[in-house]
């Protein structure tokens, strides 16, 4: 028999000895109708597949840090996922741990398209809180699927939908994401500092209150105990920044991001400044890092045609990793005792070559040690590989940057598509090569916790 327990403040999930048990409510079991019929004839493709586009439209539009998009990506997947888990029990499918709860609707009957409803309705509930400055387009995507106003009634609202997102909603209140707390750079040189110069203009990042969600690194994590769980120590491992700058190792981290990462550089291939600018999506109007990757996802599912079910939990486990990568990200970057200055701050201040540019041009205006792009990619190449059970899988990605020379790139495996996007932040010129491959570790520890905590297939 399935009974609902809570894990831990806040996490709710239904358990039992065998997950495709019978869940009963009222005395005596309940006879169910048949299943509904399939989703009607104007539900085209995926509705997991279909929400997850609407959400890149909304990214899209709002722009700002990858940590809030991490956020609103876990937040909505968790969510949907949670839906498709309540539609599975009722149907007595289902086969792996909700992420909070699996509400139980077994004495209702709710009509056709049911699960399409369930997924749709419970999507654009979440999207409309996390995005109410774009209500219209939310509208519209509803209408474009439903051929319906969201206002209208559904008996799935009462039953399940409202309860699942008020679980979301409950579970993320205060998490810390709305922190205003101000941030000052330790000012040594070696220290973080604005990366706006007067050849090189950026008024993004043109003083210290500008620095990007400095204390993103303690929101309350999705399935980490904390989000210091698997922070490396510092740098190189160097304690000061004295001992930082003075190092051998250092002078050869700066040289390769020198070199590889200039503008215009002889050093680097054409195919180096291609992977560079598929992997950026830095700049608002792009799908970010952590819409790319679920876009890329996406791909993936369809190629390997995977259900609405098991979409609904890849979909989830690849948005609660990445949320929580830019959670251990962002404490590596500002709560550990060096708050790395970038390469252009490197370059132009501390050897002086006050004349060198980054492929990039502007620099994301955060500390660059380690790279956030290195840890979404680990964390999706890891919950790939571990869903999957296989790393070796041939897919084309895509990108959104519009400096990029190319539209996709093809990709043997999911670690090679991580690595490359790890190197890529050195030859764009904003990273250097440790904070790529401490990055890559980072993401990949988170990787394996989430897979192994959260959402687990029965037996496993």
């Amino acid at each position: 028999m399935f009974r609902a327990i809570r894990k831990r403040p806040g996490r709710l999930r239904v358990t039992g000895v065998a997950l495709a048990t019978v869940f009963t409510t009222v005395a005596g079991a309940l006879a169910l109708a048949p299943q509904p019929a399939a989703a009607a004839p104007n539900y085209t493709g995926d509705p997991v597949l279909y929400w997850n586009n609407v959400l890149l439209g909304a990214i899209k539009t709002a722009g700002g840090a990858p940590g809030p998009i991490s956020r609103a990506a876990a937040e909505m997947n968790a969510a949907i996922y949670d839906a498709e888990s309540s539609y599975r029990l009722r149907w007595h499918t289902m086969t792996s741990d909700p992420y909070l709860q699996a509400v139980d609707y077994a004495a209702w009957s709710e009509g056709p398209g049911e699960e399409e409803r369930l997924i749709g309705r419970t999507a654009y509930n979440i999207l409309l809180k996390l995005f109410p400055g774009q209500t219209t387009y939310l509208d519209n995507k509803f209408k474009e699927r439903f051929g319906t106003k969201p206002t209208d009634f559904d008996i799935l609202d009462t039953t399940v939908v409202n309860t699942i997102v008020t679980n979301m909603w409950t579970f993320r209140d205060a998490d810390g994401s709305d922190s205003k707390d101000a941030y000052t750079p330790d000012g040594k040189p070696g220290a973080w500092r604005p990366t706006s110069y007067p050849d090189l203009p950026d008024p993004n990042c043109s003083q210290a209150s500008d620095a990007a969600i400095p204390r993103w690194g303690r929101v309350k994590p999705w399935t980490l105990l904390s989000g210091s769980q698997f922070r490396p120590s510092t740098p190189g491992q160097y304690d000061s920044y004295e001992n930082l700058l003075a190092s051998p190792a250092y002078a050869e981290q700066v040289q390769q991001v020198r070199t590889l990462g200039a503008a215009g550089s002889p050093a680097r291939t054409t195919d180096q400044t291609a992977a560079a600018w598929f992997w950026a999506n830095d700049a608002n109007g792009t799908y970010k890092p952590p819409g790319q990757l679920l876009d890329i996802t996406a791909r993936v599912s369809r190629d390997r045609g995977l259900t609405t079910y098991q979409n609904a939990r890849l979909f989830a486990l690849v948005s609660v990793a990445m949320a929580d990568a830019a959670i251990a990200e962002w404490d590596v970057k500002y709560e550990t005792k060096i708050d790395l200055w970038r390469p252009v701050s490197a370059i132009r201040e501390g050897l002086k070559d006050t004349t060198w540019k980054p492929l990039s041009g502007t620099t994301p205006c955060f500390p660059a040690w380690a790279s956030g792009h290195s840890a979404f990619a680990a964390a999706w190449a890891g919950i790939m590989r571990q869903y999957f059970t296989t790393d070796d899988i041939t897919f084309t990605a895509s990108t959104d940057d519009p400096k990029s020379p190319v539209r996709t790139r093809t990709f043997t495996s999911f670690s090679q598509a991580a690595r490359e996007a790890a190197d890529s932040r050195v030859w764009l010129g904003v990273h250097y090569p440790w904070d790529a491959r401490d990055g890559l570790t980072l993401g990949e520890d988170v990787a394996t916790w989430v897979f192994t905590h959260t959402m687990k297939e029965a037996g496993s």
